[in-house]
């Protein structure tokens, strides 16, 4: 059995359920409320100490930290999400650190509410907006023009940037100055394993 410990808006959960829609296979899941702070519970923190999502149990393993669980997926289910050729691989994992390790980290939910929670005049939309856009603008100018963030097909940075496109919509950051990573979007989002991964699918 597949179980997933995932909280519905969570980009990093987003990125392990893309990844086992595009294994096809099944799993089941449980709700970690992160808003109501599930992910300090005695039982979560036995599976994380991080008090982090997702964890994945597949395999026997217990497995955190989503790019590591969705390079797990990819090596032992040939998903193809990293290039053979060393330095393509290189550049494939900067596109997705720029957004996994340093955008998503300062956008992440107990990261914001302590940056506003020091100046009250400063609203978790405006933390957001001050935040992704020059991320986005970065990972804008990284890329080429295409149908995927690098080469011809799916990729580990294709995983991370979805679940960050959803955010900036959420946060209704315009996306309008960023043609190619529209581009790229509008093309992989129609994918079913992404389409399927949708937060609004998986809302408690």
């Amino acid at each position: 059995m597949i179980h997933l410990f995932d909280y519905w808006r969570s980009s990093a959960s987003y990125r392990v359920r893309i990844a086992l829609g595009l294994c096809g296979l099944s799993w089941t899941s449980t709700l970690v409320d992160l808003v109501q702070g599930d992910q300090t519970a005695p039982d979560h923190l036995a599976r994380n100490p991080q008090g982090l999502v997702p964890v994945l149990q597949i395999d026997g393993l217990q497995l955190t930290q989503s790019l590591a669980i969705v390079e797990y997926l990819d090596e032992t289910r040939a998903l193809g999400l990293l290039p053979e050729n060393a330095a393509d691989r290189a550049h494939v994992r900067a596109l997705a650190h720029a957004i996994a390790m340093d955008l998503h980290p300062v956008c992440n939910l107990r990261v914001a509410r302590f940056g506003t929670a020091q100046n009250p005049n400063l609203s978790m939309a405006d933390w957001m907006k001050h935040f992704i856009p020059p991320g986005l603008a970065a990972f804008e100018a990284m890329i080429a023009e295409g149908d995927f963030c690098f080469g011809a097909r799916l990729s580990l940075a294709d995983l991370c940037l979805v679940p960050q496109a959803y955010n900036a919509r959420r946060w209704e950051v315009d996306l309008t100055p960023y043609p190619k990573t529209r581009r790229v979007l509008a093309h992989i989002e129609q994918i079913p394993a992404i389409r399927d991964a949708h937060p609004d699918l998986h809302a408690p």
